[in-house]
C-alpha cells in the first residue's frame, strides 16, 4: 500500500509526457498549415479594405471640404488622394502603399464583378484619364462625366488573394468584393 501512494505522488511517467508533446506538435503543424493557406486570403481582403477606405474618404473629404479630390492609382500598388485648391494648385492628402505584395492585378480567366463595369485592365475606369470625387460625391473622369469602373487586387501567383472594388459613378459607392474560385461575392 505503501508503494500505491509514493508511485501516485510521483507525477506523470515519462510516457504520458511524450503523449502530450506529440498531441501539441501534431496541433501546432495543423494550425501552421492552416494559417499558410488562409494567409493569401487575409492579405487579399486587407488590400481591398486600403482600397475602400482611401475611395470612402476622398469621396467624405470632398463633400465635406466642397473641393474636388482627386484619385491616382499609382501601379503597382498604392492610392494617392490630391486635392484640387481655389483658384489654383493642389495639395497631396495622402498616398498608401499596400502591404504584403498586394498590388493591383487581375487574375487570368477570373471575370468581371456582378457590376459589370469593366474587367479590360486591373485599374479600369473605361477611357478615363484622371477620376476625381466631387463636392456632391459624385465620381467623375477628366470631362466632368459621372464614371463608373473597377479595381482588382491580388497577390501574384495566388488566385485566393483576388479581390475587386467597384466605384458607381453617379453616387460615388464603394462596394468590395472577394473572388470564391468560381464566383464574385459580396
Amino acid at each position: 500500500m505503501t508503494q500505491t501512494r509514493l508511485r501516485s505522488a510521483a507525477g506523470f511517467t515519462v510516457t504520458e509526457l511524450m503523449v502530450v508533446v506529440a498531441i501539441i506538435g501534431i496541433t501546432a503543424a495543423m494550425a501552421v498549415f492552416q494559417a499558410q493557406v488562409s494567409l493569401p486570403s487575409i492579405r487579399g481582403d486587407a488590400g481591398m479594405r486600403v482600397v475602400m477606405a482611401e475611395l470612402n474618404t476622398a469621396r467624405s473629404l470632398a463633400i465635406s471640404q466642397r473641393r474636388t479630390i482627386q484619385v491616382n492609382f499609382v501601379p503597382p500598388n498604392a492610392i494617392q488622394l490630391v486635392r484640387d485648391e481655389i483658384p489654383t494648385g493642389t495639395t497631396i492628402l495622402s498616398y498608401v502603399p499596400f502591404e504584403a505584395n498586394v498590388q493591383f492585378l487581375q487574375f487570368a480567366g477570373v471575370p468581371d464583378t456582378p457590376d459589370a463595369f469593366g474587367a479590360t485592365s486591373a485599374v479600369d475606369f473605361g477611357a478615363a484619364t484622371s477620376l476625381s470625387f466631387t463636392s456632391d460625391g459624385t465620381f467623375i473622369d477628366q470631362s466632368g462625366v459621372p464614371v463608373n469602373g473597377t479595381v482588382f487586387l491580388g497577390i501574384p501567383n495566388q488566385p485566393r488573394s483576388a479581390r475587386a472594388v467597384t466605384v458607381l459613378g453617379a453616387t460615388g459607392r464603394v462596394r468590395g468584393y472577394r473572388w470564391s474560385g468560381t464566383q464574385w461575392q459580396q
